[in-house]
């Protein structure tokens, strides 16, 4: 038989017999904080992945796509002609997206310079004033309320601010976990969610969010230090294997002086090859995967699937470039595996619609054929975008650099009793599953989270919420955990 639905639940709901949880999806899920498609928590179902179909025709199940990402790198025009075509696109984008509301349209604002382009479009479209919602934290380094409020002034946006809780976040943990279908360990759910809600009280029939304008347009800082790593493979390679690499193999070995172990590392980092360099990064490969993961569960993985899952996207055969490539990933991994499901799924909780303008054809279609070093022009991030709207957005925003409505957890669970009375209960009711080790979780909440909560603090929040989703999910359902040795 086949069986197909918008959810996992609709799937399993046709076969009635139990349904074994996949320690590789468990794993990836640590790897990435989600479990991306076409996994799904569950052996023998899968996920169609973005721009994919499948075709059931005599017995037999056919996927292919029907769109990819096709890039064209020397494609050139006048930078004016340039600018104008992409604000032309985005303003499109932002009246397709408020085309048909039933009401009115609200707009997200974390004072970026994506939501602030949306909200200011939004206004110009509408020709009145729209609404738009900020979420801030009462924590040092994590509130960016400010320039949000920047944007609204120059926009003339009716503006509304909600300053999210540790109270808050142990209230939204529950829900988050329970409409998932799956694990979902992005922590910016929850000031997501909190927005949402404040937009429906207010009668807001739609938002619109400003996800998609880094993966489009160049604007992550990991684009920007893979950039500079790239730049040893201009060294001449005999060169590098005859005197370069010979000499930092041997000072690695030697006295550790600050600026040799800086010269060290980077040629370290440089030699290794795309994707794999860029992963070096990753939490859970940093910490080791026999530090981690419990023998039984290192025995049910692949620990090269992830990576594996990568390239597949990374070398796009149209993207020649580095930048490109890693653009080609983060449509995938980024948005279409963490920050869409991210929005759409915290807005479903409060019955809200989302619409993304920076996702329209024509704006993707536009950053398909900007010429690559317009997108990253040495290490400045989204060049074109911000030159192309110099005279639209605030200053203040255009220096601002990258944070979003990121979550102060770590710092939160420390001192905020019943929240960290949740983390930790999960934590420990993790244990029972024989994924993570014990000794591994006792350490994290004892030692490693109390010296380093604003590092360690994402990775006990995953925890937490790998756990939640069994709490709220197995428990109703007939499901086996147990890791199975491949």
């Amino acid at each position: 038989g086949f069986a197909f639905g918008t959810s996992v639940a609709q799937v399993r709901a046709a076969s009635p017999s139990e349904h074994r949880v996949s320690s590789q999806s468990v794993f990836e899920y640590l790897y990435f904080h989600v479990i991306p498609g076409p996994r799904t928590m569950f052996e023998g179902i899968v996920r169609l992945q973005p721009g994919e179909y499948a075709l059931f025709k005599d017995g037999l199940v056919k996927q292919d796509f029907h769109w990819t990402p096709r890039f064209v790198e020397s494609e050139s025009a006048p930078l004016q002609e340039l600018e104008r075509q992409f604000i032309d696109a985005i303003e499109q984008g932002v009246r397709e997206s408020m085309t048909g509301a039933s009401g009115r349209v609200g707009a997200f604002l974390s004072g970026g310079t994506d939501s602030s382009t949306i909200a200011g479009l939004a206004t110009r479209v509408s020709g009145s004033p729209i609404d738009t919602y900020s979420i801030g934290f009462n924590a040092a380094g994590y509130d960016e309320m400010e320039y949000a409020r920047i944007a609204s002034r120059h926009f003339g946006t009716r503006h509304h601010e909600y300053y999210v809780t540790p109270s808050d976040v142990v209230n939204a943990i529950g829900p988050i976990a329970r409409i998932h279908a799956q694990p979902f360990g992005n922590a910016s759910a929850v000031p997501t969610f909190y927005c949402a809600r404040m937009a429906r009280a207010d009668g807001i029939a739609k938002m619109l969010a400003g996800d998609g304008g880094d993966e489009l347009f160049g604007g992550n800082a990991r684009y920007a230090k893979q950039y500079l790593f790239a730049l040893y493979e201009r060294v001449p390679r005999a060169l590098r294997a005859l005197l370069i690499e010979p000499i930092c193999n041997a000072l690695a070995h030697g006295p550790r002086l600050p600026g040799i172990c800086k010269g060290v590392s980077y040629v370290q980092q440089a030699m290794q090859p795309m994707p794999a360099r860029m992963e070096s990064y990753n939490g859970l490969v940093r910490l080791g995967l026999d530090t981690v993961l419990t023998h039984s569960m290192r025995a049910a993985i692949d620990p090269d699937g992830p990576l594996e899952a990568i390239s597949r996207w990374y070398f796009n055969p149209t993207a020649h470039t580095q930048i490109n490539r890693m653009l080609a990933t983060d449509f995938k991994f980024t948005l279409a595996d963490s920050d869409l499901p991210k929005v759409t799924t915290s807005c479903r909780l409060v019955g809200m619609p989302v619409a993304y303008p920076m996702l329209d054809d024509v704006v993707v279609d536009f950053s398909l054929r900007l010429h690559p070093d317009l997108k990253l022009k040495r290490t400045a991030l989204r060049w074109f975008f911000k030159h192309a709207l110099r005279d639209f957005l605030p200053e203040a925003i255009l220096r601002k650099s990258k944070h979003g409505f990121g979550l102060p957890f770590g710092e939160w669970a420390l001192s905020h009793a019943p929240l960290r009375d949740l983390a930790f209960d999960s934590l420990n009711g993790l244990k029972q599953r024989d994924f993570v080790r014990a000794e591994f979780i006792d350490q994290l909440r004892t030692q490693r989270l109390i010296e380093h909560p604003g590092y360690y603090g994402p990775l006990v929040w995953v925890l937490m919420m790998l756990e939640q989703w069994f709490v709220h999910h197995a428990s109703r359902s007939s499901i086996d955990w147990r890791p199975l040795a491949s």
